[in-house]
């Protein structure tokens, strides 16, 4: 029997209240954490992501305090990230109640937080986060758009605001290497586009390793996250579709069991 494939609301968080935007700018707000942690947990959300989306830009230690709610609400696993610069501000958020901590730009600029965070907490709680934007100079190795011209995934950090020059697929197997035990894999070319997830992408990282692959940025129907989990992720993860109310968390689960793919009731 397949493993069942997990739905995930993703709540962007700027100072205490969640935002959307479109890829990584103009966010706009959207409710209480809290809250809306409570009203997807009802709806049958398998985990739940909360990423501070300004903290690391900012300079500001990750959201504890919001952990600490949102875990007193709720009985689903969630992970938090974001302006997480040590191995003891990953120590506050688990001992919130978070049940994973994500790094992305800690994990580029020190790599061995990586192994450090999953030699203290376990890889089952260490998640790297993966922003990438198309390059479209020559880059190894060298994915294909749905207009077949060649690309290379790069990785940003700092909420998507700074270039790193890594490739995102080879930086993928290496996060693995160093003891992640799970990726958030996002484009923001994709973010709050609604044009869905980024599948050569996804596809690329989902064969260079052996560890869960989370899809993130531009889901807005059911039919997305179906390709997703065709490409081969484990999860997917959407913002804008659900604080919308487009489409419920059980109208997606109900679409993908009828397309044959195993979801949890």
């Amino acid at each position: 029997m397949p493993l069942a494939k997990r739905i995930i609301p993703c709540l962007d968080v700027d100072r205490g209240r969640v935002v959307k935007g479109v890829k990584f700018t103009g966010l706009r707000g959207v409710g209480d954490p809290v809250e809306l942690a409570a009203y997807y947990t009802a709806q049958g959300a398998d985990e739940l992501v909360l990423l501070d989306v300004t903290a690391s830009v900012e300079g500001r230690k990750t959201m504890v305090e919001v952990a600490r709610r949102v875990a007193e609400e709720i009985s689903i696993p969630f992970t938090v990230g974001g302006g997480v610069g040590s191995v003891e501000d990953a120590r506050r958020l688990l001992e919130s109640g978070a049940d994973k901590v994500s790094v992305n730009t800690l994990a580029v600029v020190k790599p061995a937080s990586i192994a450090a965070i999953s030699r203290e907490f376990g890889s089952q709680s260490t998640v790297v986060a993966i922003d990438a934007k198309r390059n479209y100079t020559r880059g190894n190795p060298m994915l294909q758009d749905e207009q077949g011209r060649e690309f290379w995934p790069e990785v940003y950090i700092y909420s998507g605001r700074k270039q790193t020059g890594l490739n995102a697929v080879e930086w993928s197997r290496r996060a693995e290497e160093l003891g992640a035990g799970e990726l958030l894999v996002t484009s923001i070319d994709r973010d709050g586009t609604g044009l869905g997830y980024d599948i050569p992408l996804l596809k690329a990282i989902a064969e260079a390793v052996s560890i869960p692959v989370i899809a993130s940025g531009g889901a807005s129907r059911p039919e997305h996250f179906l390709e997703a989990f065709k490409a081969g992720a484990d999860a997917a993860l959407a913002a804008s579709m659900f604080h919308y109310r487009r489409y419920t968390i059980r109208e997606v689960k109900d679409y993908l069991r009828r397309a044959g793919i195993v979801v949890r009731a």
